[in-house]
């Protein structure tokens, strides 16, 4: 279906008006911005409360703010650029405020209720029958057409249905796409921060196991030097295993999470067309796209307990002869030889320190 687009000239003071309104939507809630507006510091605008929200569900632990705790702050990567912003304990009220973009959003609304043309000027006219207006949509062939195609021409077999009622019926399909698009985004984040704290642990974990490994074996360094390397080798293989399979998740994530937010661009685009007609020719491969990363996401985790490296225990009571073959502890012995050796290493380090009212010079 071939269809031209007949209007009136609009004023400038309206095009104008249109433009400076998409630089004041948020690209959180979709609408102007709601003040009090924060400046990140990659330079992007977002509603306070939007920035809140985003930053809440990449930290689900934060305390709230006006809890008695005290937090640390926290994390959350910037909408439009996904750059890291990290906060202090104030969280996003620690971020500053953009008064300059608070001021043109009310001057914008003032000038904004003066009389302007309407976009409604605008109306696409059928180039088959170039008096007749584009006002019903053909369902069989999924396109936009006029009513003397469906008494008369292309279409009159075809099954239709008022343009309207098809324009409201996708953009809300539309709506609901980007909001699932954008949940899932917030929920993949999270994984997302919580892997690469699982890396951290895994890496302090593997750190605090070799340590303990070369402090036993080094009170028997001459008959355990090469069985030492031997060990300390296999801590290293499982945790460089552990390490490329979890990072391994991070950029699989991250990739479908990287192709999840340009759809989410894309869809908003979409969004801003105000031709119902145009609006539905473009939105179809947008929507099976939408469907299409729905179907496919599936965010997978590591087990509960993976990043845990306390099954390598070993025992330095064994007799002299037996230490050719020493190897690991497994199971229950292997978790509490982990708890006798983190009190052992708690009561050296509380006894290396001063008593308090110690002379100078004396522990």
């Amino acid at each position: 279906m071939n269809f031209a687009l007949g209007f009136k000239p609009l004023l400038g003071e309206s095009n104008t008006m249109e433009s400076l309104e998409k630089q004041l939507i948020c690209p959180i809630c979709l609408e102007m911005f709601t003040k009090p507006v924060v400046i990140l510091p990659c330079q992007h605008n977002l509603c306070r409360k939007c920035a809140n929200d985003v930053f809440q569900a990449s930290n689900p632990l934060w305390q709230s703010r006006g809890s008695t705790s005290v937090s640390t702050g926290g994390r959350f990567r910037c909408p439009s650029c996904r750059h890291e912003v990290v906060l202090d304990r104030h969280g996003v009220y620690g971020l500053q405020r953009n008064l300059l973009v608070e001021n043109i959003i009310d001057i914008y609304k003032q000038e904004s209720t003066r009389p302007i043309h309407p976009k409604s000027e605008q109306q696409l006219m059928c180039e088959e029958h170039h008096e007749e207006k584009i006002n019903i949509y053909c369902l069989t062939c999924e396109t936009p057409t006029c009513s003397m195609c469906k008494v008369f021409g292309a279409h009159k077999d075809c099954e239709v249905a008022p343009l309207q009622n098809v324009y409201k019926r996708q953009k809300t399909e539309l709506s609901d796409g980007i909001a699932m698009l954008v949940a899932g985004n917030d929920r993949i984040q999270a994984l997302i921060s919580q892997l690469e704290d699982i890396c951290k642990t895994i890496e302090d974990n593997g750190r605090r196991q070799k340590q303990h490994l070369c402090d036993k074996f080094d009170a028997l360094y001459a008959i355990l030097e090469e069985r030492k390397k031997e060990l300390v080798q296999a801590v290293s293989r499982e945790q460089d295993e552990k390490l490329g399979h979890v990072r391994t998740l991070i950029r699989r994530h991250g990739d479908h999470l990287e192709g999840a937010v340009k759809l989410v661009e894309a869809a908003i685009q979409s969004m801003e067309e105000p031709q119902m007609a145009v609006f539905l020719q473009s939105t179809k491969d947008v929507l099976k796209k939408i469907t299409d990363t729905a179907k496919a996401s599936s965010i997978e985790r590591t087990e509960p307990g993976y990043e845990s490296m306390g099954h390598f225990i070993i025992n330095t009571d064994d007799v002299a002869d037996m230490l050719r073959t020493i190897d690991f502890q497994t199971g229950s012995q292997g978790e509490e030889g982990d708890e006798a050796y983190l009190l052992e290493e708690g009561a050296e380090e509380q006894a290396a320190q001063p008593s308090v009212g110690a002379e100078p010079g004396r522990l």
